[in-house]
C-alpha cells in the first residue's frame, strides 16, 4: 500500500532527471499521507483504537495467492514499520494530528527552504509551524532510535526510487519475435499480447501465416489446425484462405494499457482480505490490466457493459483472428520515448499477417509533474520528427497490407470540470478532501500525472488543451500527407465529448468515466466506448482495414470451440 500511489506517479512521463532524491522524498510523503489516512480511517470505520487499525492493515496483506515466503516477507516489513513509527503514529492520531502533520513530523515528508508548504488536508486551525512543533515534541526520539529511524527513511526512499526505476524501464522482451510470447499471463505475458501454444517451438506463435497450412501442428495459435477427414483439406486452408486474417497492435502509454489502482485498496470502508485479492496480480502487470482494456481486452469487462474491445470484435468478425493481438503499451510513453521499447513489437514481414497498428499516446507530449509544465510540453515540430522515426521503424518491420490509425489527443479540461469539487475515495469519509486538494498536493510535490489539466489554474488548462490540439493537427496531417509501402495512414479524432454524451444517454454521470484514485486516467467503460466508436468510424469509412467477415467461423466454433481459450 505504501508504493501504490508513487507507483502511481509512473503512470506519468518517465522524465529521468525527475528520479533524483528530491522527487523520492515526494514519493514517501505521498506514500506516507496515504498510509497514515488509511489507519486513520480504518480506526473511525472498525470503531477501534489506532493499534487494533495497523494490526487490521498488516492482517490485510496476507494474501493467499501470495507464497509463503513473500507473505513472510510483507508480514515482517509490516510489523517493523509498526514498530518504528506506529508509538508516534498513535500518538499523533490521538492528539488529532491529521495524515499531513503525522508525516511531516516523522520526517517522510520535508519543506524545502523557500518551497511552498505541500499538503493533502486543510491546514489545522492553529498556525502550521506551532502544530508541527507540537508534533515534533511528542515523538521526541532518544539519538539511537532516531538513527534507526533515520535508516528506515533512507531505505524506504531507495526502494520506492528502485520501484520506480523499474516500472519506468520495464521495457518488454528484446529477443527474437517468437521469444516474446508466453504462456504465463503477467509480466509482459499473455495479459499482454497473444497466448503461446508451443513455448518449446520458436516458429510457432500468435500472428504468423500457417506453416504447411497447420496440417500438423497450431503454427500461429489461433486453435485451427489438423486435417477434415472428409476430404484430406487442412482445416487452416479451408476455413482462413483468403479471408483476410490480421491482428491488432497497440503503441500506447498508460491509458491503452489501462492503468488502474483499484478504489477498494485506500477506502477503508470497502478494505478486506478479498479486496486485494487482485494485488499481486496487478502489481506484476505494473499496476495495469490489458487484458481488460478497449483495445486488446480478451475478458468480458467487469463494468456490465455490452461493448467489446477492438480485438474481440475482430475475433469475432473472423476466428482465424484468435490470439493475435499486442499491447505494446508503457505507463509514461509518449512520442519522445517510444523508441525505447518498439523494438518488443513482434511481426516479421515475411512470415506474419499484417495488422492494425493504433498509434494512441494521447496524453504525456502535454502531460508532466514539473512546476513549469508547458516548456516541458512537446512541440508539434518535435512530434513530427518523432511520429516519422515511428512510422519508418513500422514500415521495415509490419507486412505488407496493415494498416496504421492515429488517435489525436483528448481536451482534457473535462477533468477539472466534473471532479474538482468531488470528494476524493481519501476524502469520502470524513468529506475533507476533494479531487482540486489531491491535485494541488501531487502538483506541489511535482510527481502529478498532469499538472497542466489537473490545475486550479484556468489559462494554464487552457495552454494544455491549445497544446494538445495542435499536436493532434500535427498527427491529422501526418496522416493525409504521408505515404509508406507497407501500410496506409489513418487519423481519428480521441471523441470524449461524443462518450460522454453516450454515458448521459444511459444514465450515468460524466465523472464516471475517470478512474476513481488517480483523477486522471479514463476508465473501463470510457475505454470500451472508445473501442465501439473506433469500430463504427473504421466500419463506415475504412472497412478495408477489418478485413473481410469470415464465413466459415460457425464451422470454425462447432469443430473447434473456443479454440483454446486465451
Amino acid at each position: 500500500l505504501f508504493f501504490l500511489l508513487p507507483l502511481h506517479s509512473s503512470a506519468s512521463p518517465a522524465h529521468r532527471d525527475q528520479l533524483g532524491t528530491t522527487h523520492s522524498h515526494s514519493h514517501t510523503c505521498v506514500g506516507c499521507v496515504l498510509v497514515v489516512s488509511v489507519i486513520d480511517q480504518l480506526a473511525q470505520v472498525h470503531n477501534s483504537t489506532v493499534e487494533a487499525a495497523m494490526e487490521r492493515l498488516c492482517n490485510i496483506f496476507y494474501l493467499p495467492s501470495l507464497f509463503f515466503l513473500e507473505k513472510l516477507f510483507l508480514k515482517t516489513t509490516c510489523y517493523l514499520v509498526v514498530y518504528l513509527f506506529g508509538p508516534d503514529i498513535v500518538k499523533l492520531l490521538s492528539a488529532d494530528m491529521n495524515a499531513d502533520v503525522v508525516c511531516h513530523a516523522l520526517e517522510f515528508c520535508k519543506q524545502a527552504t523557500g518551497q511552498p508548504l505541500c499538503h493533502l488536508y486543510p491546514l489545522p486551525k492553529e498556525a502550521w509551524k506551532f502544530t508541527l512543533e507540537k508534533a515534533r515534541h511528542i515523538v521526541k526520539k532518544s539519538p539511537t532510535l532516531k538513527w534507526l529511524v533515520h535508516l528506515c527513511h533512507s531505505l524506504l526512499a531507495k526502494i520506492c526510487q528502485k520501484i520506480k526505476r523499474a516500472f519506468q524501464n520495464s521495457v518488454p522482451f528484446k529477443d527474437v519475435d517468437s521469444d516474446k510470447y508466453s504462456v504465463f499471463p503477467t509480466l509482459r505475458g499473455y495479459h499482454w499480447r497473444g497466448r503461446d501454444c508451443n513455448d518449446h517451438n520458436k516458429s510457432v506463435y500468435p500472428g504468423r501465416r500457417p506453416d504447411n497450412w497447420d496440417a500438423h501442428q497450431d503454427s500461429n495459435c489461433n486453435g485451427i489446425w489438423g486435417v477434415d477427414p472428409k476430404d484430406g483439406i487442412p482445416y487452416e486452408k479451408k476455413f482462413c484462405e483468403g479471408s483476410q486474417p490480421r491482428g491488432i497492435i497497440l503503441l500506447g502509454d498508460s491509458a491503452g494499457a489501462h492503468f488502474r489502482i483499484s478504489p477498494e485498496w485506500i477506502t477503508a470502508s470497502q478494505m478486506s482480505l478479498n479486496s486485494f485479492s487482485d494485488l499481486p496480480t496487478a502489481l506484476s502487470d505494473e499496476l495495469d490490466w490489458p487484458q481488460l482494456s478497449g483495445v486488446t481486452g480478451f475478458l468480458d469487462s467487469t463494468s456490465r457493459i455490452k461493448e467489446h474491445s477492438i480485438y474481440l470484435r475482430l475475433r469475432e468478425r473472423n476466428r482465424c483472428n484468435h490470439r493475435d493481438y499486442q499491447n505494446i503499451a508503457r505507463n509514461g510513453a509518449s512520442s519522445q520515448n517510444l523508441k525505447q521499447f518498439i523494438e518488443s513489437l513482434s511481426r516479421n514481414q515475411l512470415l506474419d499477417h499484417p495488422a492494425i497498428v493504433i498509434y494512441a499516446m494521447i496524453g504525456n507530449d502535454v502531460c508532466n509533474g514539473k512546476a513549469d509544465t508547458v516548456p516541458a510540453m512537446t512541440t508539434p515540430e518535435k512530434l513530427y520528427s518523432n511520429v516519422m522515426q515511428t512510422l519508418k521503424y513500422l514500415n521495415t518491420h509490419l507486412p505488407n497490407g496493415s494498416h496504421v490509425v492515429f488517435y489525436g489527443l483528448p481536451d482534457g479540461t473535462f477533468l477539472w470540470d466534473n471532479l474538482h469539487n468531488r470528494y476524493h475515495p481519501l476524502g469520502q469519509l470524513n468529506e475533507d478532501v476533494t479531487y482540486a486538494h489531491m491535485y494541488s498536493f501531487l502538483n506541489c510535490l511535482q510527481v502529478s500525472p498532469c499538472h497542466g489539466w489537473m490545475s486550479s489554474n484556468k489559462t494554464l488548462r487552457t495552454l494544455t488543451s491549445k497544446r494538445a490540439e495542435q499536436l493532434s493537427s500535427t498527427l491529422k496531417k501526418i496522416a493525409a500527407s504521408e505515404k509508406f509501402t507497407n501500410f496506409d495512414l489513418f487519423y481519428m479524432d480521441f471523441t470524449f465529448q461524443e462518450i460522454i454524451q453516450e454515458w448521459q444517454k444511459r444514465g450515468g454521470q460524466p465523472w464516471e468515466l475517470i478512474e476513481p484514485v488517480d483523477g486522471f486516467h479514463p476508465n473501463e467503460v470510457t475505454s470500451r466506448l472508445l473501442a465501439d466508436r473506433f469500430w463504427k468510424k473504421v466500419q463506415l469509412q475504412w472497412p478495408q482495414v477489418l478485413g473481410k467477415e469470415n464465413p466459415f467461423n460457425p464451422k470454425i466454433e462447432q469443430v473447434f470451440g473456443d479454440q483454446g481459450g486465451h
